[in-house]
């Protein structure tokens, strides 16, 4: 256990950047000053990272900013899934679940296996359920057939073998168990590995940096005012095209460009909760609610993931919160599927909101298409808004293709097509994880301590190969290899490599999204005056 002494020292330590540390916040400002960008993305979620890495691997000058931290909204408040979506099957959309395997298996296979697991899923048919059991395991081998059975064949399961996998599951009325794979991920880490991706390929990047306003060439969006929202200093950015891609606040920049702009889009809050598990879980439950919802219970991080909520939110984005309404929601319809004692409000450790992001109209959300919308602007600037975590490669490729195609070349054609690039570059950090543990738990200093093996484990499902950069810096400053939580498996290490190769800026940047602290309810607030004590030491 990590005394209170050791951590208090930890802050003195880790004032060393680490080598190939990325550049200043000042430097980053200057450079985005000075220089003249072929695209200024605004908006650091998932779709503008993508658009973001697809467009520096075109060859383009890329810029790319945030009011917050990347992925630091909604696309870090997802259901961590890379899927196919079985519930599209239900509305005859085969295509788009075959397009969505695809991508799954793309991302999780050739692009990120590092930062991607499979996993199994149990969709439990009880007795006056709004589906029979033929449907159910006709659809599961048909989802799973759109999978090229990459994932096993779709079957039924008997009621006591799906209770040895997930011992809370209530059995009672319990007909039988339709089986299916899909994947899982850490939302936050993906983006940032996406957003290293992007630098890699020549990006220049900026977190906490507010755009004020735009600039203006004969009518034409030709830039951004900004002020880092970290230091106050106010800068601009100039740039031949830029794209809109703020997601809940889409429509917010548009009326910067066109004060009458008219509204494009709503919104969709999906509301989480994160539990202490009670037992081992080894597959997932989707449960059924009615026609078109169903409910998950994930086993993710060592925890139990429980959502999403889809209700028609239409106050501000920045405001969007887990109440007492969802909470009851999500215990309720757990509760469908599980035992009360894994459902005991106790056992909460973190709640969380995001916004989808949907085409504007009429209707109910929950039947709402997740499409991706690009639309053009009074003054030339492109936003893009809505679209699925699972196909974040395939929008970036797509928002690029539109982009290409402008009449007017305003990119100019200095660029490759995104058509002739690769289509499966992998995210920085690939490897097996499970190679990547085995030597992290094998390859230590004499006489430095052994890594711990939930440690070793959460580095290489988190980093990849870049784990052991951070290995080197808790070798080379042995109480940066002190965890940061007793009751976690993060070490002091990730807090510094975070600050020095993550653009993390505050202590939520940390806890939140570099780490899992804040998920787990071990962001004390001795734990947080000490990571802000560490961040300041930059």
């Amino acid at each position: 256990m990590t005394s209170q002494s050791t951590l208090q020292s930890v802050p003195a330590l880790g004032t060393r950047p680490a080598s190939g540390s990325n550049p200043s916040r000042a430097e980053t400002r200057e450079q985005l000053a000075k220089a003249s960008y072929d695209l200024l993305v605004i908006g650091g979620g998932i779709l503008g990272i993508s658009t973001a890495w697809h467009a520096a691997q075109s060859g383009l000058r890329v810029a790319l900013v945030d009011a917050g931290d990347f992925a630091g909204a909604t696309s870090s408040a997802s259901s961590k899934l890379l899927h196919g979506g079985l519930r599209y099957l239900q509305t005859g959309a085969v295509k788009l679940v075959a397009e969505n395997h695809f991508e799954r298996r793309a991302v999780s296979r050739q692009v990120a296996p590092h930062l991607a697991n499979p996993l199994t899923f149990y969709l439990p048919v009880y007795k006056g359920g709004p589906h029979g059991a033929a449907k159910l395991g006709a659809g599961v081998f048909a989802y799973s057939m759109l999978s090229a059975f990459g994932d096993g064949v779709g079957h039924l399961l008997s009621p006591a073998k799906a209770q040895q996998d997930v011992p809370e599951l209530r059995t009672e009325n319990l007909k039988a168990v339709a089986v299916y794979g899909d994947d899982q991920m850490n939302d936050a880490r993906m983006a940032l590995m996406t957003v290293r991706a992007a630098v890699e390929a020549g990006a220049v990047v900026l977190n906490h940096a507010e755009v004020t306003g735009l600039r203006f060439t004969k009518g034409r969006v030709t830039g951004a005012e900004l002020r880092d929202r970290q230091s106050g200093d106010e800068f601009g950015v100039n740039a031949r095209l830029v794209l809109n891609a703020t997601g809940p606040w889409v429509d917010h920049l548009r009326r910067l460009e066109d004060p009458n702009a008219a509204p494009s889009i709503r919104l969709s809050k999906g509301a989480h909760l994160v539990l202490k598990r009670t037992s081992p879980w080894k597959a997932a439950l989707a449960t059924p609610i009615d026609k078109y919802r169903i409910t998950f219970a994930l086993p993710w991080e060592d925890m139990l993931l429980l959502g999403t909520t889809d209700e028609e939110y239409e106050g501000d984005p920045a405001d969007v919160a887990v109440n007492d309404k969802d909470i009851a929601q999500i215990l309720d319809e757990a509760a469908f599927s599980i035992r009360d004692q894994q459902l005991d409000r106790d056992l909460i450790t973190y709640a969380f909101a995001g916004l989808r992001v949907l085409p504007g109209g009429p209707g109910d959300t929950a039947k709402a298409k997740r499409e991706t919308v690009v639309t053009e602007g009074k003054g030339g600037m492109l936003s893009v808004a809505g679209g699925k975590w699972t196909t974040f490669r395939h929008i970036g490729r797509t928002v690029m293709q539109k982009l290409q195609a402008l009449p007017g070349q305003p990119l100019g054609d200095d660029f490759e097509p995104i058509s002739s690039l690769p289509k499966k570059l992998p995210l920085p950090g690939i490897a097996n994880p499970r190679a990547v543990a085995h030597r992290l738990l094998t390859d230590h200093p004499a006489p430095g301590p052994r890594m711990a093996a939930d440690t070793a484990k959460h580095l290489a499902t988190h980093y990849g190969s870049l784990a052991f950069d951070i290995a080197r810096l808790a070798n080379e400053n042995p109480e940066l290899g002190e965890r940061v939580h007793p009751d976690a498996p993060e070490i002091w290490a990730q807090v510094v490599y975070a600050r020095d190769n993550e653009w993390a800026e505050t202590p939520d940047d940390v806890l939140r999204r570099r780490t899992t602290l804040t998920i787990r309810g071990l962001a004390t607030d001795d734990v947080r005056a000490k990571v802000r004590d560490l961040l300041d030491k930059k």
